[in-house]
């Protein structure tokens, strides 16, 4: 395994991120699918646009897809893909589990489901230099009957991610700076995601993507609640809906690629945090941006690190 795709969630996107796209006909044509699909769903990248879960979400499906097949257009082909959060969706799309058509109508309906179950009062903090083991156990001790927080994303050692009721990340940011976090942020997510708050909301998904047509796995798709590759495709579906409440192991992820021997990462649009936790977790392999790094480039990065893969093997 040498080159792996990663799809970042929400909490990265930007105004004017699709707007921004490469320019390349792969993408071009992808644009206008999607509007085809869903109308709008190609041109509303706006702040106000994007304080919306559900803009949000099918804005992240839309560019995850659009770059991935300005890339294979030009020959650049993933060995494995792992999508952060709603990342998953169009990582589902390149490992042919999905259409492009059926994750757009499937992000929407998760992202709906979402803002209809918390509509206000709840969210997401990210807890920085404590550690899983202080962090997990400062999670709990703020935690009370109505005022829940939960562990939801263990991006990597010393970065986690905490989900719940505003109260309770409120008390989450005193405790942890008494504690000695380096830093606690909170992310541009209105939801409570990845814990067992929207367990009803992955029962749902799954009902929903129950419906789509099985095919093969034709790409290493890595789960998020596991860390683990999944095979077949009801195991991707089935990551793809209950991932929403579970906890999402990215630091698993991006541990295994690295041991599976990757040695070049490329993070779609947008942002580069993704690429960022995978370069510090694996240093002797090179990770990049599509949001920095032209598609040229990154298809000539693909052909050189596959040739190094061929001359040592």
């Amino acid at each position: 395994m040498t080159v792996a795709f990663l799809y970042p969630g929400q909490g990265t996107q930007r105004p004017g991120m699709l707007h921004d796209l490469p320019s390349h006909p792969a993408v071009t044509a992808t644009l206008a699918e999607a509007e085809r699909v869903l109308p709008g769903s190609s041109t509303r990248d706006d702040a106000p646009a994007l304080a919306s879960t559900v803009t949000t979400q099918i804005a992240l499906c839309v560019a995850g897809v659009a770059t991935t097949r300005a890339l294979t257009a030009e020959g650049a082909e993933p060995d494995a893909v792992a999508g952060h959060s709603a990342g998953a969706f169009p990582a589902a799309v390149t490992a042919g589990v999905l259409t492009f058509a059926e994750a757009l109508m499937a992000v929407r309906h998760r992202a709906e489901l979402m803002r209809d179950a918390y509509p206000s009062g709840y969210g997401m903090a990210a807890v920085l230099g404590l550690g899983v083991p202080r962090a997990r156990a400062l999670i709990e001790s703020v935690t009370t009957d109505d005022d829940p927080a939960y562990l939801a994303v263990i991006d990597a050692d010393q970065q986690v991610v905490a989900a719940g009721s505003d109260r309770a990340l409120d008390r989450l940011d005193a405790a942890a700076e008494r504690a000695g976090a380096r830093r606690v942020r909170r992310l541009d997510i209105g939801v409570p995601s990845h814990c067992p708050l929207l367990a009803g909301l992955a029962d749902a998904m799954a009902a929903h993507l129950g419906t789509v047509p099985r095919r093969a796995v034709t790409v290493t798709y890595l789960g998020g609640r596991t860390g683990r590759p999944l095979t077949d495709a009801d195991a991707v579906l089935d990551d793809l809906a209950h991932g929403v409440a579970a906890t999402l192991r990215w630091r698993d992820v991006v541990a295994l690629l690295g041991e599976l021997g990757t040695t070049l990462f490329v993070q779609a649009p947008p942002g580069h945090v993704l690429a960022r936790i995978a370069q510090a977790a694996n240093p002797r392999a090179r990770a990049i941006t599509l949001a920095r790094t032209p598609v040229a480039d990154a298809v000539e990065l693909t052909r050189r690190a596959r040739a190094t893969d061929v001359r040592t093997a």
